[in-house]
């Protein structure tokens, strides 16, 4: 039996498992691409999305989702969009087992978050949430990272310990909420910063963006029951000014090359999901989001990016 299991051999999955496999425990890493888990075992590497990091020993790809499924503890590293349907089919192999999520996004169809999910569906589980400013190859490399742990119980900090280790810091919150809305909005925050200097509208106006993107990220959040101190934290504002200011962030060079002039991004770009499931649930809840609504409607093809840069800029004059 393998003692973690990683659901999904993207890259980060891939440096999550290396990460852990380092620090001496067995990991049963999946993949649903059959051929591309067969060449990763053989070469011990993950060439197509992380390549020239070795995996150690102890790490085992595997197409058969049963023997990652085996673990009692389960990250789950697949996109925010596939975690539902992947929770329902599965729901009784996933009871009673401790689940943590590593998706950042909002549910398109229910309107909630990979941890709400995943409770939904499977009411025996303990779940937990992994997010904060982190990119898989500087993970893999082995490069010190820190990252929030969401968990509650008389098991979190067993938990932290557990998934912590030379080069990767967990700090501890029992703020799921905050944890898991820090890590999906800073995404669309992310398009727009990128859109920003595609545009070339300068590095002091990404700093705006910046700025009070992260103010309604924080609106948002706490609406929705979120504490302040964590959106101020790692899994906040810590992975917004990463996510924000290298093109090494997938939803960052997508919003570059957006506002460019390229098409739609296509691929996992998970801010472009989360953008239109935040705007519809700021409606609902009256919360104020201009900037996430303008990256909405640049990516639904309903404004130009000279349009939504002058919408902003003729907001009627406030107070900070």
């Amino acid at each position: 039996m393998s003692e973690i299991g990683v659901i999904g051999a993207g890259a980060f999955g891939t440096a999550l498992a290396i990460t852990l496999a380092r620090e001496g425990h067995t990991v049963a890493l999946w993949g649903r691409d059959g051929a591309a888990v067969a060449a990763m075992a053989e070469a011990r590497e993950n060439t197509r999305y992380l390549p020239g990091a070795a995996l150690p020993e102890t790490l085992r790809p595997t197409a058969e989702l049963s023997r990652a499924l085996d673990a009692d503890t389960l990250l789950i590293a697949i996109p925010a969009q596939q975690v539902r349907p992947f929770a329902l089919a599965r729901a009784q192999a996933l009871t009673g087992k401790t689940l943590v999520s590593c998706a950042k996004g909002i549910d398109l169809e229910s309107g909630v978050g990979p941890a709400a999910t995943l409770t939904a569906a499977c009411r025996d589980a303990t779940v937990a949430v992994l997010t904060g400013p982190s990119f898989a190859a500087d993970l893999a490399r082995g490069l010190p990272t820190a990252l929030t742990l969401a968990a509650t119980g008389p098991g979190a900090p067993a938990l932290q310990a557990r998934l912590s280790g030379a080069a990767l810091r967990l700090y501890l919150t029992d703020d799921l909420t905050g944890a898991e809305l820090g890590g999906a909005l800073k995404n669309v925050i992310a398009l727009a910063a990128g859109l920003t200097i595609g545009a070339g509208l300068g590095e002091s106006a990404r700093a705006s963006v910046i700025t009070r993107g992260f103010a309604e990220m924080q609106r948002f959040a706490q609406t929705l029951g979120a504490r302040a101190e964590t959106l101020a934290g790692l899994s906040g504002f810590g992975d917004l000014v990463l996510t924000c200011t290298s093109e090494k962030s997938r939803n960052y060079g997508a919003g570059l090359a957006l506002g460019r002039g390229a098409a739609r991004p296509g691929g996992t770009v998970e801010g472009v999901a989360t953008a239109r499931a935040v705007v519809r649930l700021a409606a609902h809840h009256g919360v104020e989001m201009p900037i996430a609504a303008m990256v909405a409607a640049v990516l639904a093809g309903r404004l130009s990016v000279a349009q939504a840069r002058k919408a902003l800029l003729t907001r009627p004059l406030r107070e900070e």
